[in-house]
């Protein structure tokens, strides 16, 4: 019997590939990326470590080139969803009683495959699936999925240390169970390590997970799937289930079993878990835990001391890396009338030498956007712009899906700070910019934090430290990431735990211990070791 008490060193991050042309990861990922392209593989649903065939399928294409077929996909059905809710429950029972030291070992395993034999696997769908440039694929399907396994293994050693204090008279101590039931992940299209988080923070922590991922991810989940296999996760730990969201969700928020969601995804989505779950919790053994990250409206906030270049490159990267198809993307601006014509001058400057196109060629620093219905719907608004006497397109603003999804990198300036682009989230390479007087900067502050009902990211420009420290003040609840002199966008896991709050979600800190406290249900023990043998207290004794 293993009785040492273990705990995992603080990791480093995993260092990120340049790819730059000569490097021999440049040449290992064209190399992968040429074999994904060439092969059409079929995806099933996998089901206490089974695979799982239903024949109702789907097709993964790429959206850069919507005509070429990646993969095609079994779709899950009620039958498959009640199936695994029983085989995950089943699981749970070894799954939970492991030590966590070894629950630990097998994510870093996992991490030490996608480090390694997986790396270019990950990368090369990501990128394929997901239209990623390789540089936004390495930042996030190979490297923050594995920060997030290793560090998540180091804050589960500092949470299973926490215990009470205790007397010589009784000894207090802390247990840190799962949660009673299963876990519902739903994973996003946008990031691979998020699908990969979202799963293995809750089974770190002795639960097991019903995964429904992403219509458009589901290449680099399956390969995801693969990893926490052969890294040893026990069978019905993690259920990966393609396929509706409208079926798993109706299964899985009626059975009592139900125990948390896990969620990434639209506001509107989570609110709509939110009403549903309420209804239902009669029929719940325990309340659930509901966290969540949804939407974003990212700004980057200049005050007239700030420098124009280094605005200009915050809105290029913060907006425009991986088409704005990021819940942290920089999406609104509010620039001083005396910088902004130098802003401009320095944004467009930088736009000419932009390219757009298909990610297999690695100087296109913009691909496409995911799908027909993001293409549509950012396009509508760009439309918008284009007939508003409110506002000016100044960038941009061309787009064409006849081939991929493609869209220009597109700069609207709003004439009223109230237009419609200033506030409503369209999760593409659309940047809308308010120039206001400098002399109303502080009352410009105050509209930036009314004016969206999300709170995820932001940033202030200033080389004023006391206009720094104003616009810290005002936006304290605008921004559950507040970045200071850097675009808003770029968090790092174990450097700057990521959330936000009022819409854009729980903020519940992916990338640090705080995510991990929700999905265990702690019991306090406490053994008297000199149990009494009286009832009564010394103040009932009498005065005489």
């Amino acid at each position: 019997m293993n009785n040492a008490l273990f705990q995992f060193r603080e990791p480093k991050n995993e260092p990120v590939n340049s790819y730059a042309p000569g490097t021999p990861e440049r040449k290992l990922l064209q190399e992968e990326l040429k074999r994904q392209y060439e092969t059409v593989i079929e995806i099933p649903l996998i089901i206490g470590g089974k695979e799982v065939k239903t024949g109702k399928m789907g097709k993964v294409v790429m959206p850069t080139e919507h005509g070429h077929a990646l993969a095609n996909y079994h779709q899950v059905t009620e039958k498959e969803v009640k199936m695994a809710i029983e085989v995950a429950m089943e699981a749970k029972k070894k799954w939970e009683d492991t030590p966590w030291v070894e629950r630990c070992s097998i994510m870093m395993k996992a991490a030490e495959l996608m480090s390694k034999k997986y790396r270019y696997v990950i990368n090369a769908a990501t990128m394929l699936g997901q239209g990623k440039n390789p540089y936004q694929a390495e930042i996030d399907g190979p490297c923050e999925a594995i920060d997030f396994l290793r560090f998540n293994s180091y804050y589960a050693s500092k949470i299973y240390a926490q215990q009470p204090i205790s007397d010589n008279s009784v000894i207090n101590r802390m247990e840190y169970r799962p949660l009673e039931g299963f876990v519902y992940a739903i994973t996003p299209f946008n990031f691979t390590a998020i699908a990969c988080n979202l799963n293995a923070s809750p089974a770190l922590m002795g639960n097991v997970t019903i995964w429904k991922p992403a219509t458009t991810a589901i290449l680099s989940n399956y390969y995801l799937m693969k990893v926490f296999k052969e890294a040893g996760l026990p069978d019905g730990v993690i259920n990966f289930l393609p396929g509706s969201g409208a079926v798993i969700s109706s299964v899985v928020f009626a059975s009592p079993d139900f125990a948390g969601v896990h969620f990434t995804g639209s506001t509107s989505t989570f609110n709509n878990f939110w009403k549903t779950i309420g209804n239902n919790v009669d029929h719940y053994k325990t309340y659930p835990k509901i966290v969540g990250e949804t939407g974003g409206k990212d700004f980057i906030f200049a005050h007239s001391s700030a420098e124009p270049r280094e605005l200009a490159v915050a809105i290029v990267r913060g907006a425009y890396e991986y088409q704005g198809q990021k819940c942290s993307a920089a999406s609104r601006a509010y620039i001083p009338k005396s910088l902004w014509n130098e802003t401009l001058k320095e944004i467009k400057k930088m736009i000419k030498t932009v390219k757009m196109g298909d990610v297999r060629d690695f100087t296109n620093f913009v691909n496409a956007v995911i799908d027909e219905k993001a293409f549509d719907t950012i396009t509508h608004y760009i439309d918008n712009a284009k007939k508003s006497n409110d506002a000016e397109i100044v960038l941009g603003g061309g787009f064409d899906k006849s081939v991929g999804f493609y869209i220009e990198p597109t700069l609207i300036v709003a004439k009223t700070p109230d237009y419609e682009t200033l506030s409503i989230e369209l999760f593409g390479p659309v940047m809308t910019v308010y120039v206001y007087e400098d002399e109303k900067y502080t009352e410009t502050l105050k509209l930036c934090n009314e004016t969206s009902p999300y709170a995820l990211t932001g940033s202030i420009f200033s080389k004023c430290r006391y206009a720094m420290l104003e616009a810290f003040e005002t936006l304290k609840y605008a921004a559950g990431n507040f970045y200071i002199n850097d675009k808003p966008t770029g968090a790092v896991v174990g450097n700057q735990p990521f959330g936000g709050a009022r819409a854009s979600g729980t903020n519940d800190k992916a990338g640090s211990e705080l995510n991990l406290y929700r999905w265990i249900s702690p019991r306090c023990v406490k053994e008297t070791l000199n149990p009494f043998t009286e009832y009564t207290y010394p103040f009932l004794e009498s005065d005489k």
